[in-house]
């Protein structure tokens, strides 16, 4: 992401550095010292050694070729000429192929503390989304099982990710499709039945494609005590749609509970068979077809998927007239933007990556734009126990369970580690060190941290110590381990826009890990309560803004925030 517009500390501070910098090549221009026609982009940052300044830009650099000389000379033109004490700095330095250094004024770090302060709980929102409606669908799953350590993934990152994206200032709603239609409820009312069956004593197969779960067992236990073996003289085309319906309902719920008990509601519920049972999935299809993108073949009606640089056609009608879950797909998102969603964020399993490109293409075909969809890949879960892989089976009913998980571990490790990596990569999720209490569980280490400035708050306001609104005495913070601390908090509302807009949460889970550490070295190095009186009182204010933000980091990303542990 290019340098915030958002108005944040960093932010401002980058802003006026910009400013004072494209001054200083305006005045030199106007000297007649460097020549050239326009501005270059360019990027004021924060280094990521310390030893190189608080901000550095590469200015020089970028201009070098419009002023037809080396990125090193102007960058001592340029450093000669930047009014430094309107815009904060205290010294300038050149370094490298022309990377120009900034320390600023010694007070600066103190002032972002009494922003901080004064933001309180706000501290991390921002208006840069300027209310840009986005829709966030994950999760998803088939209401035929339980969820799994994927879906449970997807919740997290999903969930987090949408938190972020209304901290940023963007309007945000959270979806659900369920898939209560096509072939997999036909496959699921069979399996019902072939279960119901059975429990009943009758000698039958069960389908080799079926579900195999157990869960599908205790259902259908469940709907014989309460209705017995009255559908047994049924017709099988009557009662597999009332086991169906009996199931997708409980189904269904069993899923809500275990989404909310994972931290995780949603806005809106969306039946995939009100698509067919509206004819959105048909008028979509009569929709391409008079826009000439489908054609027939072999009794079936194809998109032509070549025509946006796919190798293959897909069909949305089957010979049997009935329509493929692709077509459902294309309805349903066009379905999406009608509600008028600008953008609509999906997170899928990686093993639904060749269906990327189909889908943006037909995003395209109906009339809208593929970058308004985004689609963000989840690569799996491998779970980890005593140093070895626990294997998981959908097909047998062995694999490990959202609730299982929960139980097992707990929701906040399970959050945490599930965001703490991009979504493209691989996890190995160690259930072991999820429920070790050591700094080598990162989520044990930010929360213990917040937990024990807690109990510092806590001894504290037993001395008749409190953090105070009289911010007057934060100058009297000079300790390196706690400007620190401090710059790390500077930072926050940054971070946030950041994961927002780059679909980036884990961003969020490194930065706490960051913050705890920082805290942890001013521990080491300060002490709070026992100093001198305005001393006490100033790292008292610190150390309430650092727990203020830990909190609001782990809620951003459906943690909690502990005050003892």
């Amino acid at each position: 992401m290019k340098d915030s517009q958002a108005s944040t500390i960093i932010g401002n501070i980058k802003n006026t550095l910009r400013q004072a910098i494209t001054a200083a090549f305006e005045q030199v221009r106007a000297n007649d010292q460097l020549t050239y026609e326009a501005m270059a982009d360019f990027l004021v940052e924060v280094p990521r050694e310390a030893a190189h300044g608080d901000f550095s830009t590469n200015a020089a650099m970028m201009m070098a070729k419009a002023c037809h000389k080396p990125p090193r000379v102007i960058a001592e033109i340029i450093t000669a000429a930047i009014d430094q004490k309107s815009a904060g700095v205290s010294s300038i330095e050149i370094a490298g192929p022309g990377f120009i250094n900034f320390r600023m004024q010694t007070d600066w770090l103190n002032k972002c503390l009494t922003e901080i302060i004064a933001a309180g709980e706000n501290f991390g929102r921002s208006q840069i989304g300027k209310g840009h409606k986005i829709q966030v669908e994950f999760v998803s799953a088939n209401p035929t099982g339980e969820l799994h350590m994927g879906n449970a993934r997807g919740a997290a990152i999903g969930d987090s990710l949408a938190t972020l994206l209304d901290m940023a200032g963007f309007s945000v709603e959270r979806e659900f499709y369920i898939n209560d239609a096509g072939n997999q409820i036909e496959k699921f009312a069979l399996s019902l039945e072939a279960r119901y069956l059975q429990l009943l004593g009758k000698n039958v197969d069960f389908p080799e494609d079926g579900y195999h779960s157990n869960d599908i067992i205790r259902v259908m236990e469940q709907f014989i005590s309460e209705n017995g073996d009255k559908y047994l003289s049924y017709e099988p085309e009557i009662r597999k749609p009332i086991f169906a319906e009996y199931a997708l309902a409980r189904k269904i719920a069993d899923i809500k509970q275990a989404l909310a008990d994972f931290g995780v509601k949603y806005d809106v519920w969306f039946s995939e068979r009100t698509l067919h049972e509206s004819g959105a999935v048909a008028n979509i299809v009569k929709y391409l077809q008079d826009q000439g993108w489908v054609y027939s073949k072999d009794g079936a009606l194809w998109l032509d998927c070549q025509r946006f640089g796919e190798e293959k056609d897909e069909v949305l009608v089957r010979a049997n007239g009935i329509p493929t879950y692709f077509a459902a797909d294309i309805a349903y998102h066009q379905n999406k933007f009608q509600r008028g969603f600008e953008t609509v964020i999906d997170i899928w399993g990686a093993d639904h990556h060749g269906h990327v490109a189909r889908m943006k293409g037909a995003m395209e075909a109906i009339g809208y734009q593929s970058k308004q969809l985004e689609v963000l890949l989840m690569q799996f879960v491998r779970l980890y126990q005593n140093g070895e892989i626990l294997k998981m089976s959908k097909r047998t009913g062995t694999y490990v369970t959202l609730n299982e998980l929960v139980e097992d571990v707990g929701r906040d490790a399970a959050r945490f580690f599930f965001v703490m990596r991009s979504a493209d990569s691989l996890i190995d999720f160690d259930l072991d060190l999820a429920k070790s209490q050591t700094a080598d569980n990162p989520v044990y280490y930010v929360q213990y941290a917040h937990a024990r400035i807690c109990s510092i708050l806590a001894n504290a306001a037993t001395a008749d110590l409190s953090p105070q609104a009289d911010t007057t005495k934060l100058s009297l913070i000079t300790e390196p381990s706690e400007l620190s601390l401090i710059r790390k908090l500077a930072d926050y509302p940054d971070e946030v826009i950041f994961a927002a807009v780059n679909r980036e949460p884990q961003r969020i889970a490194t930065y706490l890990q960051e913050v705890a550490a920082a805290f942890h070295n001013f521990y080491a190095h300060c002490r709070v309560v026992g100093e001198e009186h305005d001393l006490s009182l100033a790292r008292l204010s610190l150390i309430q803004a650092t727990a203020q933000i830990i909190k609001s980091g782990l809620k951003a990303i459906g943690v909690s925030a502990p005050e003892k542990m």
